[in-house]
């Protein structure tokens, strides 16, 4: 939330754009100086605006409520986990490029590397194929399916849930799916 900012000096003082009569009156001055004091972060923004529509540099609390409103897929990123912050500046910065490839394998793997931070595992039952005879072998599966897989270092379980609703949003409309969350492997450096 927005609010004072303690010794933000205004860039359009209220003091200096007041009538003749009242500039050397010291009760208007010291009156309009604690306006000024009010005003002064809304001034900021408004001077700064172009920045608060770009995700990496607008205020994290601001970037989550952009996300909202272009549609980025935002939940389960918290803002104080490691890393948190920049896969969610990431998704926000991302969101038009996801929208343009949703439904596709690509823009599901973007989407969900974005939300987890991993590379997911995706299998199909699609394909595409060209033939010189008609009439030839058709490829993929006669039932579509779709699977897609993670691997979490600490896997939770609202990591299912999160990449459940991830995949029903950014999936074909007409693909059925599963989804699976499962411990990453360890390996011990000696």
């Amino acid at each position: 939330m927005r609010g004072s900012v303690d010794g933000l000096a205004s860039s359009a003082p209220l003091g200096t754009m007041l009538p003749a009569v009242f500039a050397d009156d010291d009760l208007a001055q010291r009156f309009v100086a604690g306006l000024d004091e009010v005003i002064a972060p809304i001034l900021n923004v408004l001077d700064c605006l172009d920045t608060y529509f770009t995700p990496s540099l607008a205020p994290a609390d601001f970037a989550r409520w952009l996300g909202d409103w272009v549609g980025a897929e935002t939940d389960g990123i918290q803002d104080d986990e490691p890393g948190g912050e920049a896969r969610l500046r990431a998704a926000v910065a991302a969101a038009v490029s996801l929208h343009r490839a949703r439904g596709t394998r690509q823009g599901l793997a973007e989407a969900v590397r974005l939300a987890f931070g991993v590379e997911p595992e995706i299998t199909e039952s699609g394909g595409a194929a060209w033939s010189a005879r008609p009439r030839g072998p058709v490829p993929g599966d006669r039932r579509p399916h779709l699977k897609v897989s993670i691997r979490l270092p600490a896997p939770t379980p609202a990591d299912e849930y999160r990449l459940d609703d991830l995949v029903a949003a950014a999936r074909p409309a007409h693909m059925p799916y599963t989804v699976q969350v499962t411990a990453a492997e360890r390996t011990s450096k000696r």
